[in-house]
């Protein structure tokens, strides 16, 4: 494969990962407002309805099971969005390397 079908190749690439990476967003944008949605109702309810000292929510929320199921699927879903960044930088860096090395084929080159 020559360089310049590698270049089209790693841009295509890069253009389904961006797309990947708005979806990942989106979904890791969700999950957070879930989570805190969620954070919020089960924190009123501990002061609310068990009469919890504000004190100890900070301390007890984090393990009720709900607030912890939502608070792992957003750390999942940050991971996953943090991968695909790094994807992409990944890729804009192949590709530079690649451009660069097509520049110093073609600058030296004799006409």
């Amino acid at each position: 494969m020559d360089l310049f079908e590698e270049i089209q190749r790693l841009t295509n690439q890069l253009d389904l990962s961006v797309k990947q990476l708005r979806k990942s967003g989106t979904e890791y944008a969700q999950a957070e407002q879930d989570y805190k949605i969620c954070l919020r109702k089960e924190a009123l309810k501990l002061r609310a309805d068990e009469n919890m000292p504000v004190t100890l929510i900070n301390q007890i929320i984090y393990g009720v099971p709900e607030v912890a199921r939502l608070r792992f699927e957003r750390d999942i879903k940050e991971a996953v969005y943090d991968a695909n960044k790094e994807a992409i930088n990944t890729l804009k860096l192949k590709l530079r390397i690649i451009e660069g090395q097509l520049n110093r084929e073609w600058s030296t080159t004799k006409w």
